[in-house]
C-alpha cells in the first residue's frame, strides 16, 4: 500500500472518531495524535532497516513534540487513531492491529525485564480508555472495551469489556444487544473511553449473583429437607429467609448516617 492512501486512511479515521474535526488540514497541523502516527511510520521503517539509533533519535524528538511515546519497535496497524494523546506509552514488543483507539494516558507497558515480548497485543477494533495501563505479553481480543483507568494484566476474550484494578469482564459480546451495538456502530463507530454510560456496576454484579447462588442453595435445601422429613429422621426448623430488601434497608439507613 503506498505511504500517501496510508496517510489518507489515517486522516480518515480521525473525522470517523473525533466529532470535533473540521478539515484535513486542521487534522494534519493540529492533531498531535496525527504526527505521532507518522513519526513512528518513518522510525519504524528505519527500525526495520537496521537504522536503530536514527529510529530511536526520530521516536525521542516525536515524543518531545506530541507527548506520546511510541517505540519505534512497535508494530501499529491501519486506521490507528490516538485522541488527545499526552502521556500515551507503546513499548517496543506491543502490537496493535487495524482501527484501534487510544485515549490520553494510555500505556501498553511490560512487566518484565527479559527479552522477547513483553508487551500487549491489541486486536483489531479495540478501544482503550483514558488512564488505563495494559501490562504485559496479553491479547485483548477484537473489539474489546477497556475502561478508563483499569488496569488489565489478564488477556480478554474478544468483545468483552473490562473495568477495575485489576481489570474484570462486566460485559460479555452476548450481554449487547445486536440493534444496540449498529446504533453505537453507526453513530459513533466506537464506546468513547471504553465505557458506556449504562455500563454495570461490576461489585454489584458479583453481589447479585451470589444472592442468586444463597437462593438456588436455599431451594435446594428445602428440596434435601422435605425428602428426609418423609423419612421422619428429621425436625423441621425455622430458618430466616434471606431478603434483598433487608440489605438494601440497611444500605439506605448507612447512607442517611453518612449525610
Amino acid at each position: 500500500m503506498r505511504v500517501i492512501d496510508l496517510i489518507k486512511e489515517d486522516i480518515a479515521s480521525v473525522f470517523e472518531r473525533d466529532p470535533a474535526a473540521r478539515n484535513a488540514f486542521e487534522v494534519l497541523t493540529c492533531y498531535p495524535g496525527i504526527h505521532a502516527l507518522l513519526n513512528h511510520r518513518f522510525a519504524h521503517w528505519l527500525w526495520q532497516k537496521q537504522f536503530k539509533w536514527l529510529a530511536r533519535f526520530v521516536s525521542h524528538m516525536s515524543r518531545w513534540m506530541t507527548g506520546i511515546e511510541i517505540h519505534p519497535g512497535a508494530t501499529i496497524g491501519r486506521r490507528f487513531f490516538i485522541d488527545h494523546g499526552m502521556g500515551v506509552v507503546i513499548g517496543e514488543t506491543a502490537e496493535i492491529g487495524d482501527d484501534v483507539t487510544l485515549y490520553h494516558g494510555v500505556t501498553l507497558g511490560g512487566t518484565s525485564w527479559n527479552a522477547g515480548k513483553r508487551h500487549p497485543t491489541l486486536e483489531s477494533g479495540v478501544v482503550v480508555g483514558a488512564g488505563a495501563k495494559v501490562l504485559g505479553p496479553i491479547v485483548i481480543g477484537a473489539e474489546g472495551r477497556v475502561g478508563s483507568n483499569s488496569v488489565v494484566v489478564k488477556a480478554v476474550e474478544p468483545g468483552c469489556t473490562v473495568v477495575g484494578i485489576p481489570a474484570r469482564v462486566v460485559r460479555q459480546p452476548a450481554d449487547v444487544q445486536e440493534q444496540r451495538r449498529e446504533a453505537i456502530a453507526k453513530t459513533m463507530g466506537f464506546d468513547a473511553y471504553g465505557t458506556t454510560k449504562d455500563m454495570p456496576d461490576p461489585v454489584a454484579q458479583a453481589i447479585n449473583r451470589i444472592l442468586d447462588h444463597v437462593h438456588k442453595m436455599e431451594e435446594r435445601s428445602e428440596t434435601m429437607c422435605k425428602a428426609i422429613q418423609t423419612l421422619g429422621e428429621a425436625e423441621d426448623l425455622d430458618i430466616p429467609c434471606l431478603d434483598t430488601y433487608d440489605i438494601d434497608a440497611a444500605r439506605r439507613k448507612d447512607e442517611e448516617s453518612m449525610i
